[in-house]
């Protein structure tokens, strides 16, 4: 069964807390994470919250990254969707490590209707997949 996407969700605690907060940081590590991951930007936006915390998005030419964060905790929660095959893994860990993660939970799963079926039947999900980097 072929899938339109795949979507990966990311958890990432015990960051850095100082980048958390930091819009030009964060922006500077999405924008980054997306040269990394091989895909081509459409358009960024990011949001800093007062007194702490930054939402972000970036629209790619394949889906989206986008951001959130909640310094007050060390935490921030990603997902990068895609329906094509983009370096997941580098671009995951390349955000892992600029904001100083020190530990993270990491699932995959496929979006979409089965491309296989001539009805456009919607895809029998399977359980997400547990990344580890």
């Amino acid at each position: 069964m072929n899938f339109l996407g795949k979507h990966f969700l990311a958890e990432f605690y015990d960051c850095n807390r100082d980048v958390l907060n930091d819009e030009t940081k964060i922006s500077g590590i999405m924008t980054e994470a997306v040269r990394v991951s091989g895909s081509t930007i459409i358009r960024p936006f990011f949001h800093k919250f007062s007194p702490h915390g930054i939402s972000g998005i970036i629209v790619i030419a394949e889906s989206h990254l986008a951001v959130h964060t909640w310094p007050e905790y060390g935490f921030a929660a990603l997902d990068i969707f895609s329906c094509h095959d983009l370096n997941y893994s580098e671009t995951l860990k390349y955000i892992s490590n600029n904001i100083g993660a020190g530990r993270y939970s990491i699932i995959s799963i496929k979006r979409g209707v089965d491309i296989n079926s001539p009805s456009d039947s919607p895809a029998e999900y399977p359980e997400p997949e547990k990344i580890y980097l």
